[in-house]
């Protein structure tokens, strides 16, 4: 049996120690550090998108995630802070409503990647800003529902007159307009970003006016219709299996594009200040028309045409959805 010397041991060791210590950490490195703050539960429908993207990383083994749910603004800055100092290379969240105290924390840590959903613009060197920008499936949204309408009276509930609730809402009355130009809407606010009561009681104020589709941009919304045997539009999330003969159609938003593009930056350490707006666009895969499910033999096949047409013509960069961030009214 060949006897090995202190020094062949010795280095017999180190070969060994080096390659398997040298692997774990080189693994470990390719898991980024994520923390999100959030002012509402996970979930409300916009923040819902976010969390499932990075629920989605974690899961793939990219990410660590941690997370925040009903943060209040004033509390906002501090969670922030306290995600920075842990360590997090990237951190998420909402700024529409605390974006003075959101862009401090980033001056005040350059070396952290930040990506909020913002009104603003990219502040350098850290801050990216993204917005669910889906007016191009809630315009196709739009014409289904003006040709589901036997009254020709759509209820529209939303949450802020924002730009990021404007747009969309605005998209889908020109869709709607498209398929019938003398649709009447019946447009109201409620103040809030979650309180599916309050958006219900909105609901059937809309109905008891003959409104006969509803357009949900807030939850709440749909469970009126079904209620009252009306037809509901969902917004940036599919809810057609909870509802199946009430939610017509939904302009989904999907955050993974976002997401995969800033973890990209961030791990090749080329993040900087940009909009990632862009990633919410059907082109990228950021946002889809919703599959009809129950009512795919429901709605007029002349429509889904038209609709089918439309989408293409969106895809090619034949048909621009107009960008409106004006508040909309009734008429």
């Amino acid at each position: 049996m060949p006897v090995l010397s202190r020094r062949g041991l010795l280095c017999a060791a180190l070969v060994l120690s080096t390659g398997l210590l040298g692997a774990l950490p080189a693994q470990a490195q390719q898991k980024i550090k994520v923390a999100a703050v959030y002012t509402v539960p996970v979930e409300q429908q916009w923040v819902s998108r976010i969390h499932k993207a990075l629920n989605e990383a974690r899961a793939r083994g990219e990410i660590d995630y941690v997370f925040s749910e009903n943060v209040a603004n004033a509390d906002y800055e501090r969670v922030m802070r306290q995600y920075a100092e842990q360590g997090n290379a990237l951190i998420l969240g909402e700024a529409f409503a605390v974006e003075a105290a959101a862009r401090k924390v980033a001056r005040d840590y350059p070396k952290t990647a930040f990506l909020l959903g913002s009104s603003g613009k990219p502040q350098a060197p850290n801050f990216s800003v993204f917005d669910n920008y889906i007016q191009e499936p809630a315009y196709l949204t739009g014409m289904i529902a003006a040709s589901m309408s036997k009254s020709g009276h759509i209820g529209m509930v939303g949450g802020y007159p924002i730009p990021e609730v404007n747009r969309l809402m605005n998209a889908f009355m020109d869709g709607a307009r498209e398929i019938n130009p003398k649709t009447k809407f019946t447009v109201s606010f409620i103040g809030s970003w979650f309180d599916p009561p309050k958006a219900k009681e909105a609901a059937f104020a809309m109905i008891d006016k003959g409104a006969d589709v509803l357009y949900a941009e807030r939850f709440g919304v749909s469970d009126a219709a079904r209620e009252k045997g009306r037809l509901a539009i969902g917004n940036v999330v599919d809810t057609q299996a909870q509802y199946p003969e009430t939610v017509v159609a939904s302009a989904l938003w999907n955050m993974e594009p976002t997401v995969g593009a800033a973890l990209a930056k961030v791990k090749a350490g080329k993040f900087a200040a940009e909009d990632y707006g862009q990633y919410s666009l059907m082109k990228f895969k950021g946002s889809e028309l919703a599959p009809l499910g129950t009512f795919a033999r429901k709605v007029p096949a002349d429509t889904l045409r038209k609709v089918e047409a439309r989408q293409k013509e969106i895809l090619a960069g034949k048909f621009s959805v107009k960008v409106n961030d004006g508040a909309p009214k009734s008429n």
